[in-house]
């Protein structure tokens, strides 16, 4: 079939009471992406993106370069890895190569489907909002052999329609097969939708394969983790563990509620979530961010030292802990409709080292075990008036962290697996004692 790349979106905000508001125009050439905000959003409910763009309505072109072409604010809404493997599945079945679909065609297709506030028009043609209340095991178990890559090309209609849903749910980042669903409050996962109901919660659901590095107890390690980060006062999202089918090969899939969502009886609201790399233009696939940028943006974003504490804190948890896959799109801020800016929960900490032991963001220049005084120096620029306080902050996470293997035993993670975990973090407790009192 014949291919027309999309040149002009609308783009959308849904508020935090569910109304829907014009925010401007987004449309390309063969200069490149270029945005303009409506003067009534501006006006109203300030900068999407104060960091990178212009706080006006003046046509503001986007870098080539490190978001495929489009500004940072509206690469967050971008799928990689899980989504766009969908994506591209979906565009190859209509005959269209994904070399020919530029980023404005898959934020068509991400359409109303993103995470966080932001939605775009016209949706695209290739995206099928399938309205189903669907069996969450049958979407797992077509997510992890779409993932292993044991769906045949030539899909029955059945498979078909599934994959036509899981692209639909699956439009978040990262690498791993997830699905965005919606649950009745207080519900243990029995009844699971790709749509929202009122007063549905919304779940993002991580399902797991033999091919993850953790195999099929991926989900189980990152809710010790996640029990980690919550007693070392890091404030991560809720979470539950939902039984995964035999057949899957996991015990529980690991379910995140979405912060970004809140739920309502008539409509459902929304916060503006932008990551710390389309904030600061950072590249999340190299090491292009420190920590000390990301606390000085932090505070100088949230207007408050203590979200600089709470990242200090968060970031000697990423080091004592072995969460080395600390990339830039893993560190958000949530904006409400007074254009105020709050740090986003503590997501996607689990276990995951570097093969050459180096952090994605860097301790001021330092990939692994950063020196005292930078440390020093880091803390002071988090707010801490004194070093014994910051140190008293390593302390707790660091006693916490100590508690891993009786909480891996409470999850039931093999011995093999709390064996070999507890080992780099001992090597990494190691490495660090400078920084104990």
């Amino acid at each position: 079939m014949s291919f027309k790349p999309i040149q002009k979106l609308n783009v959308q905000r849904t508020l935090t009471t569910g109304e829907i508001v014009s925010v401007g125009v987004l449309a390309q050439n063969r200069q490149g992406a270029f945005f303009q905000y409506n003067e009534s959003y501006i006006s109203r409910f300030g900068n999407l993106s104060p960091f990178t763009l212009q706080g006006d309505v003046r046509l503001q072109q986007a870098p080539k370069v490190p978001h495929q072409g489009v500004h940072g604010v509206f690469s967050d809404s971008l799928p990689d890895g899980w989504g766009l493997l969908l994506q591209d599945r979906v565009f190859r079945q209509q005959g269209i190569s994904p070399a020919q679909v530029t980023a404005m065609d898959r934020l068509a297709f991400v359409g109303q489907q993103g995470m966080g506030a932001l939605s775009f028009t016209p949706v695209s043609e290739f995206s099928l909002d399938r309205r189903s209340d669907i069996d969450l095991a049958t979407l797992g178990l077509e997510a992890q052999a779409l993932f292993d890559q044991s769906l045949p090309d030539d899909l029955d209609d059945n498979t078909q329609q599934i994959l036509a849903t899981l692209a639909a749910v699956g439009s978040s980042g990262g690498a791993r097969p997830k699905a965005q669903i919606y649950m009745p409050a207080g519900d243990n996962a029995t009844q699971c939708r790709t749509y929202a109901q009122p007063g549905d919660e919304a779940w993002l659901v991580k399902f797991t394969s033999e091919n993850l590095a953790l195999g099929h107890e991926e989900g189980l390690c990152e809710a010790v983790y996640l029990q980690m980060a919550e007693q070392a006062k890091c404030q991560p999202p809720s979470w539950q563990l939902i039984p995964a089918p035999t057949s899957s090969g996991a015990k529980a899939w690991l379910a995140i509620k979405r912060f970004d969502y809140l739920p309502a009886l008539d409509k459902a609201g929304r916060l503006h979530m932008h990551s710390a790399c389309g904030l600061l233009d950072a590249d999340f696939r190299s090491p292009s961010l420190d920590y000390s940028d990301l606390i000085k943006a932090s505070r100088q974003l949230c207007k408050s030292p203590a979200v600089g504490q709470l990242q200090f804190r968060r970031a000697i948890f990423n080091l004592f802990a072995a969460n080395q896959d600390d990339h830039s799109k893993n560190w958000g801020f949530l904006q409400g409709n007074d254009g105020s800016w709050q740090l986003a929960p503590f997501y996607d900490v689990t276990f995951s080292p570097h093969p050459f032991n180096e952090h994605a963001t860097a301790f001021a220049g330092y990939g692994k075990a950063p020196p005292l005084k930078v440390m020093q120096k880091l803390a002071a620029s988090a707010g801490f008036a004194a070093w014994k306080d910051a140190q008293q902050c390593i302390q707790e996470v660091v006693d916490v962290i100590s508690q891993f293997a009786s909480l891996a035993e409470q999850q039931v993670l093999s011995k093999t697996t709390v064996l070999a975990i507890e080992k780099t973090l001992a090597e990494r407790k190691r490495e660090n004692a400078v920084l104990l009192v």
